[in-house]
């Protein structure tokens, strides 16, 4: 695949700023010798590659590298970019006992004031879209474990630099989602009650003992090798309640496989003891994630994808009591 010579450093600076990124952890083997370089098959938000590189010992090397890549759109506070994806590998995830691809830092490119992130790259990886409903059951396991975990190291001081859910947080989206929806307000005439109603439901995500969430706990973010789980794009990590990753985990499957992985969430996460009010901050959590999309730009509403979250919304809403019917 092609790069493009703008978002990516050429030959020159890639060298020195993995034999600069790699010295740190492995001094005698630098400088690196770049072999190969492809553009990474799974493109997200910014600019990625898959870069083969020699040691000085003779063995190669393969790095995933992302590129900050001059894009700077924040969603509303939502997501933190590359300097902050890395601070996310750096002072959590090696922590969780997680499964995880080694972190060997960041470099900053000074030429084209860009920060990179450098991860070991992990072949013969599948995304969760193309595995079995079992594997989906696997990553409820994984990231009721992980909220176990960071729960401790949510209040901790080296963890102020996350984004922290809040009332404002949470109610900012469906407030954008009610004016982007402009004249979709004639097609949709429960809409702006749900959104007044919203309020009441931020209450039961802010009663869930916070912890680090990935934020956008989707089949797409997450790889699968050999039944081992590696969420991947940490851009969005946050403090916040734990059910949104669950709600993103299992948005669109079918009722018995969502079943079972609430079921493998509660376990691994609580031993199978949940909260009481468990099934409502998940429905909760899923209309936040309504809101989240319906919320994030001024874009023309009509399009597909745009419709299929007012339908979803329509749906919880309805469940919960918060429309009629």
């Amino acid at each position: 695949m092609t790069l493009s010579v703008s978002e990516y450093p050429d030959i020159v600076s890639l060298t020195t700023g993995l034999t600069s990124v790699l010295s740190e952890s492995m001094p005698s083997l630098c400088p690196v010798t770049v072999l190969h370089r492809e553009a990474h098959i799974y493109r997200s938000t910014f600019p990625s590659e898959v870069v083969t590189c020699r040691l000085n010992d003779g063995r190669t090397l393969r790095l995933f590298c992302k590129y900050s890549g001059g894009q700077n759109y924040d969603s509303h506070g939502h997501r933190g970019g590359v300097a902050y994806e890395a601070e996310v590998y750096r002072r959590v995830l090696g922590h969780s006992g997680n499964s995880m691809p080694r972190f060997y830092g960041t470099y900053t490119d000074v030429t084209r004031a860009q920060t990179w992130l450098i991860l070991e790259y992990l072949d013969d990886c599948l995304r969760l879209l193309y595995k079995e409903p079992d594997a989906l059951i696997t990553c409820a396991q994984w990231i009721g474990q992980f909220h176990a975990a960071c729960e401790t190291l949510a209040d901790e001081q080296g963890l102020s630099f996350l984004v922290k859910y809040d009332k404002e947080y949470y109610l900012g989206w469906s407030r954008r989602a009610f004016r982007f929806a402009g004249p979709l307000h004639l097609r949709f005439p429960w809409l702006a009650a749900l959104c007044r109603r919203f309020e009441e439901f931020t209450a039961l995500l802010l009663s869930s003992r916070p912890t680090v969430i990935h934020g956008e706990f989707y089949p797409k973010n997450i790889l699968v090798r050999d039944s081992v789980i590696y969420p991947v794009d940490w851009e969005s990590a946050a403090i916040g309640a734990g059910e949104i990753d669950l709600a993103a985990l299992t948005e669109g499957w079918a009722v018995d496989v969502a079943g079972e992985c609430e079921l493998a969430y509660r376990r691994a996460r609580w031993l199978g003891d949940a909260p009481p009010d468990f099934a409502a901050r998940l429905g909760a959590a899923r209309i936040y994630l309504c809101f989240r999309w319906l919320g994030d730009n001024d874009e023309d509403r009509r399009e597909e994808g745009s419709l299929m979250r007012f339908e979803q919304l329509h749906d919880v809403g309805k469940r919960w009591g918060m429309i009629g019917p």
